[in-house]
Parts: C-alpha cells; sequence; structure tokens
C-alpha cells in the first residue's frame, strides 16, 4: 500500500512492543486473533515476530535475541537498542516503548530533529532477511532516525524502507479477530500540554481539543493523550484498532477465554506477557 508521506501530518508505520520472548508474544497474538508473521532476526542482537495490517502498518513484538550483539551495539551509539534497554531496564520487558513514522528521507528527518532540538541520537542504517508465508526469501534495508522527550523513556522514530523486500506479505494480513488497521496511539502524561507539543511538532500535525484530553492527527491514525499523574513525559498506554465486527471479535475472545471488556462500543484487552499493553478493538464498517 503506497503512503503519501511527505505532505501534511506524518503517517503511523508500526509500533514496537517489548516482550521477554518472542514465543509467548506469538502465542498471546496469535490467541488474540492476529496473524503472526516469522521470526524477524536484527543484526543488532534483537529479534521480532511481526503482525502486518492490511494497510501497511504493523505491529512489532520484540526480544532480545543474541546479548552480546546487543551489548556491542548499545556501545556503538545504536539509538534503537539503547533505547529498548534503557525502556526495559525502566518498565521490565514487558511493554510499550516506541511510535514509529513512515518516511521517504530519514536524513532530512534526522536534521528536522536536530533543528527542533528533539533528537534522540544518530541515525542508523540496517538491512534483514524477510520471509513471506510461501517461504520466499528476501531482504529488508531501513534508515531510521530518532526523537525522543529529553527525559522520557518512551521514544518515536522515522523509518524510511531503503528496500522494500518482494515478498507477498497478503496471508499474514488477513486476522481471525476481523482487525484492518491502528486508528490510533492512546498514551497518559503528566503536563499535557508539553506532551501535545512535543507530538504535534514531531508528527507535523494539529493539537485538538476533546473532552477527555487531546488529540494530534496522523495521516493515517492518530495519538490521543490524556492527562495522568507519574510524571510529565508521555507513557504510551494503549493501541486502537479497527475492526469490521466488533460481536464476531467478542465471540472469538469469548470462546478462547481471554479477559476483556466490552463497554461504550469498544473491546477492551488489558496487558498481558507478550502484549505488552492495551488493545482496544472498535468497530468501523
Amino acid at each position: 500500500m503506497t503512503r503519501n508521506v511527505q505532505a501534511g501530518p506524518r503517517a503511523l508505520d508500526h509500533v514496537v512492543l517489548p516482550t521477554a520472548d518472542l514465543a509467548v508474544a506469538r502465542a498471546r497474538l496469535s490467541s488474540l486473533g492476529f496473524t503472526v508473521a516469522p521470526v524477524g532476526v536484527h543484526p543488532f542482537g534483537t529479534v521480532n515476530a511481526c503482525v502486518y495490517l492490511a494497510d501497511g502498518t504493523f505491529l512489532e513484538p520484540l526480544a532480545v535475541g543474541d546479548a552480546s550483539a546487543a551489548d556491542r551495539a548499545v556501545a556503538e551509539s545504536n539509538v534503537f537498542v539503547a533505547r529498548d534497554r534503557s525502556f526495559r531496564a525502566a518498565h521490565g520487558d514487558e511493554g510499550f516503548s516506541a511510535v514509529v513514522f513512515a518516511s521517504d528521507d530519514a536524513d532530512a528527518d534526522h536534521a528536522e530533529f536536530l533543528s527542533a532540538a528533539l533528537s534522540a541520537g544518530p541515525r542508523l542504517d540496517f538491512s534483514r532477511p524477510v520471509v513471506d508465508a510461501t517461504g520466499r526469501a528476501d531482504v529488508a534495508s531501513f534508515r531510521l532516525a530518532f526523537a525522543a522527550e529529553p527525559a522520557g523513556d518512551a521514544f518515536f522514530f522515522t523509518c524510511e524502507r531503503a528496500n522494500a523486500p518482494k515478498v507477498d506479505r497478503g496471508a499474514l494480513q488477513i486476522h481471525a479477530n476481523g482487525v484492518r488497521r491502528v486508528v490510533a496511539v492512546e498514551a497518559d502524561a503528566g503536563d499535557t500540554a508539553a506532551a501535545t507539543a512535543f507530538l504535534s511538532t514531531l508528527a507535523r500535525s494539529k493539537t485538538e481539543t476533546k473532552p477527555d484530553g487531546f488529540k494530534v492527527a496522523l495521516a493515517n491514525a492518530g495519538f490521543v493523550v490524556r492527562a495522568a499523574a507519574g510524571g510529565d513525559n508521555i507513557r504510551l498506554g494503549g493501541i486502537v484498532f479497527a475492526v469490521g465486527d466488533l460481536a464476531a471479535a467478542h465471540a472469538l475472545l469469548a470462546g478462547r477465554g481471554i479477559e476483556h471488556d466490552l463497554s461504550d462500543h469498544r473491546l477492551v484487552i488489558p496487558p498481558a506477557p507478550g502484549q505488552g499493553t492495551a488493545f482496544i478493538f472498535e468497530e468501523q464498517k
């Protein structure tokens, strides 16, 4: 799917969900009705098992597969691994650590973040092998530029897909729970004014006041920021998904014995090992 990443607000690319064990994450996400991709191995010690959605966005459950390689990456100023490590040190091995934006020019993003005093460190280029559901293999290459609040644990980065792999993800984008796309990322902050100012600058977007907080629009989703005690910085707290049939999703979860709450036309699944954060399903025909 082609997304406009040049004009207007940035577009969501994916979210990062740290986990202690990819096998646990795979089992948990599969039990929620998601189709999970094969394990992907990064060259700097981390591994993932992604959930790809029909709109081109995805979830990235992330674990440490090679601690020695991760140590070397941190020593070499690899921001991705260093920020993942600092998040785990502060919050444990399960959580929601990063939001990623689509990009077609990571160098320009890095310069923009430096100019706005948002940069979290040097850019990163890397490649990794990918395999589709049929076993076809290719190589994906990425260029990343990082941003973060000065004292925040959550981090943000843009992802330029320098080489898009020629693999078929069609089967991986079909999910038994009916999830089609991410509608919003939910977050809390003690200082909502500072948080929304940061996010609106980062996302090249405007802040909209809502009855329960603030919204920062993205090209294909949005941030919802609510006031909460416990520190001024942004704390990523939930992901809202669009499903085609909420009753069917409810039946699937109930049939599998998954803890959830259905109220106000929202199905809320609390965090669990391998899931990292609250998942909220909303019906959108």
